[in-house]
């Protein structure tokens, strides 16, 4: 699970940036400026170290170019903050594929419920799904204070509720797998 959130934060690094330089200048254009130059000296930079990259990094980047772009030639902000939701959706169908998640889990999770841990990675598609119509739900209004708080803070709230929420069933399944086992 670990290597998932350092993905996604990868992936989502020109929103961060895009978020925290709109909060220090309050200036999309700026912001819109620092997040498409971040999302490329991103690239040079796993380039330069010899990393491969994987195609949400180059999608990642052709969305903040094209976004971006669109948001300085028209000053309408809406371009660059439906940015993340294009990555949700990408992400929550990459995780409609059946057992993705299984590689992710301790071998004695995958192995005692992995009826459970394939459910689970449903439900984290479904959760990225919902949190992507959020994005551009509020992406739509055009406030992006409602926006940056929303993909700070509930976007990222909900996944880590949820994951919480899955340490927590998972062991408490588990662990009571294992009991039954020990008895029979």
């Amino acid at each position: 699970m670990k290597d998932v959130f350092a993905r996604l934060a990868s992936d989502f690094f020109s929103t961060i940036v895009f978020v925290a330089v709109y909060f220090a200048t309050d200036s999309v254009l700026v912001a819109t400026g620092v997040a498409i130059a971040g999302a490329i000296a991103q690239v040079v930079h796993s380039r330069i170290k010899g990393e491969t990259l994987g195609f949400m990094t180059w999608a990642s980047l052709g969305l903040v170019i094209v976004l971006g772009s669109a948001t300085l030639l028209t000053n309408d902000p809406r371009f660059v903050l439906a940015k993340p939701s294009i990555a949700h959706f990408a992400i929550g169908a990459i995780m409609l594929r059946r057992g993705w998640m299984l590689r992710y889990m301790p071998p004695r999770v995958a192995e005692t419920i992995p009826e459970y841990v394939t459910a689970a990675g449903y439900a984290w598609a479904a959760l990225m799904f919902a949190i992507g119509a959020g994005t551009i739900a509020v992406a739509t209004t055009g406030d992006i204070k409602l926006w940056a708080t929303y993909v700070t803070a509930v976007a990222a709230g909900l996944k880590i509720a949820a994951f919480a929420i899955q340490y927590m069933l998972f062991r408490i399944i588990v662990t009571s797998r294992l009991r039954a086992a020990a008895r029979a």
